[in-house]
């Protein structure tokens, strides 16, 4: 890239969190390590560390809105990342934005936090299988996030194809199903129903991995704004997300984050 020439634009819609490793900071984090510019919708204020959430306070829908269209109008953007959403008021106004925006969308239907805090709230699941999941490129939850959404609970590779096929009846173009939760090596699926990709990665004993789910769908949205196919996007993500594992560290006296700039030091 020369001198003077903006990288590929990328856009979270998503929550602070004010401990740095998830949320709108790790999004950033993530753009930035891919090469990308990352901008910022913020959609909830989160007081939150290692030991878990403490407090979370969602934004008016009116100053959500205008954050986007401020972006969008004037910058333009190449692919956007949706994570916290916390209420079906602002899943529906997202999914509107997001409805008439020229670009692949990763959606992380974030519902509960690495410490079992929720972040959806009960009323906005309807919202998000009917407004948010139909205008998704991707659709990326984990195994507790897709039995909430689809009522199917994975315990196995096969279920990890059951899943995927309940999700994309809600209208995603791919699932991508992250089995991270199950025994053995970290197994995810992507499909769009026809085409099948099965991710494996070697489990990495550590169990800082705070920021894992936003961090794989913000490095997906970074490889699309970059003009990669899907399952090649996918692929990089796991790539980057596998390793910002294995280097992830302590922080405070819980759950770590991952280690987002891993390339940068070497590890």
């Amino acid at each position: 890239m020369t001198a003077g020439t903006a990288p590929p634009r990328v856009l979270t819609v998503a929550g602070s969190d004010s401990g740095g490793g998830a949320g709108i900071q790790a999004d950033l984090k993530t753009m930035l390590a891919l090469g990308t510019h990352g901008m910022s919708v913020l959609t909830a204020v989160t007081a939150q560390n290692s030991l878990g959430v403490q407090g979370a306070w969602e934004l008016p829908v009116e100053a959500v809105r205008t954050q986007y269209r401020s972006v969008v109008d004037d910058i333009g953007v190449q692919a956007v990342k949706t994570g916290m959403l916390a209420s079906a008021e602002l899943v529906e106004t997202v999914a509107e934005l997001l409805a008439g925006t020229d670009a692949p969308t990763v959606v992380d239907p974030v519902g509960v936090s690495k410490h079992g805090d929720s972040l959806l709230a009960a009323s906005a699941l309807d919202s998000v299988r009917t407004k948010l999941l139909p205008v998704a490129t991707v659709a990326t939850p984990n195994l507790d996030e897709v039995a909430q959404i689809t009522g199917v609970h994975v315990e196995s590779d096969d279920g990890l194809r059951r899943a995927a096929a309940a999700l994309l009846e809600f209208g995603p173009r791919w699932a991508l199903i992250k089995g991270g939760h199950l025994e053995g090596d970290a197994v995810d699926l992507l499909t769009d129903g026809a085409d099948e990709h099965w991710l494996r990665a070697p489990r990495h004993d550590n169990r800082h991995t705070h920021g894992t789910g936003c961090t794989l769908a913000s490095a997906i949205a970074a490889g699309l704004a970059k003009g990669l196919t899907v399952p090649d996007a996918v692929r990089a993500a796991k790539e980057y997300v596998t390793g910002a594992i294995a280097a992830g560290f302590a922080l405070g006296g819980g759950i770590g984050p991952v280690d987002h700039g891993w390339r940068f030091r070497g590890a």
